[in-house]
């Protein structure tokens, strides 16, 4: 697996243009890479370009990577051309599989057998992605949190017929690229932190659909509540801060009891028409109609604050 070590890899395929496969072109390029990106047709090639700058824009107040540069990025419609010469390939096309199937199995084919082919579905298993590829030891599952070139984690795990050794030097290699890449244990629907995301976000509908929160009052209670803790520490950590010296134990064997209070439904709710329409109209109204591009520019420009912030303890 791989004639290179990952410190050594310097070209990277993106295949897709979307704000995943752009995202994972402009964090690579922050990171010294030689970026190539696969589009499936040339009308996508304005909307990449205006994501790469408004990356940039960020990325350059968080520090780029020596040799970092847009100059290194380059784009074409074919594929053949596009993975001619990569050591890495980054798939985020759209999440119908048998588009993936047929992505993979033409890769198979044409691309060097000792480079890694990851992919960044959020909801399908390698297992199934990889059924046609002549290579699939070679494959994985590495989903992203968007946008990736702010977030760091990395959710990976590979399919019946990947290789450990795939894993294992998939993992290095994110590491080295300024990932923080999560091995799995096994291939569950949702990965982990989608999952984690999830459950808050049933609980949200079900407290909308009965009328016992507004949007705006869900978005303030986890902006001004745990939202600030979990962009430093994860909810296990937080409890066994919250439990003072005695520590998760002393929260245990305290709240334990609490446990079985019907405050969760997690069963998701049926999304009727008045629920669609309640968290639509809520979400306008909460952001006053601001638009996507402003939207995620303030987003980012929060993240790049936390991710500064972060960088600085560690250096500290």
């Amino acid at each position: 697996m791989m004639n290179k070590s990952p410190e050594h890899i310097r070209r990277i395929t993106c295949i897709g243009s979307g704000p995943i496969g752009g995202g994972w072109a402009a964090h690579f390029l922050a990171q010294g890479y030689q970026v190539t990106s696969y589009l499936h047709d040339a009308s996508e090639h304005e909307a990449l370009m205006r994501l790469l700058e408004t990356a940039w824009a960020s990325l350059e107040t968080i520090g780029l990577a020596d040799g970092a540069s847009m100059d290194n990025f380059s784009w074409t419609c074919d594929l053949e051309e596009a993975t001619v010469n990569c050591e890495f390939i980054q798939e985020s096309v759209p999440e119908i599989l048998e588009l993936k199937q047929g992505l993979y199995q033409r890769l198979g084919d044409i691309v060097d057998p000792q480079v890694v082919i990851a992919s960044s579905t959020s909801g399908l298993s390698m297992t199934d992605i990889q059924i046609n590829c002549a290579t699939p030891e070679r494959t994985v599952v590495a989903h992203p949190f968007n946008p990736p070139y702010l977030l760091p984690l990395v959710e990976m795990i590979g399919g019946k017929k990947t290789s450990a050794a795939c894993i294992d030097w998939t993992e290095r290699f994110y590491k080295v690229a300024g990932k923080a890449p999560l091995v799995m244990k096994k291939e569950i629907p949702g990965f982990i932190a989608t999952r984690l995301q999830e459950a808050i976000w049933r609980e949200a509908l079900h407290m909308v659909a009965n009328g016992e929160a507004t949007v705006e009052q869900i978005d303030q209670a986890v902006v001004n509540g745990p939202g600030p803790r979990w962009a430093l520490m994860g909810p296990c950590e937080i409890f066994h801060v919250g439990g003072g010296e005695g520590g998760m134990a002393y929260c245990l064997d305290q709240f334990g009891p609490a446990l079985k209070l019907p405050w969760t439904r997690l069963v998701a709710p049926e999304l009727t028409s008045e629920l669609r329409n309640a968290m639509v109209d809520g979400c306008i109204e909460m952001t006053n109609g601001e638009d996507f591009a402003s939207l995620s520019k303030k987003m980012n420009a929060g993240l790049v604050e936390i991710a500064k912030m972060k960088l600085n303890q560690q250096l500290s």
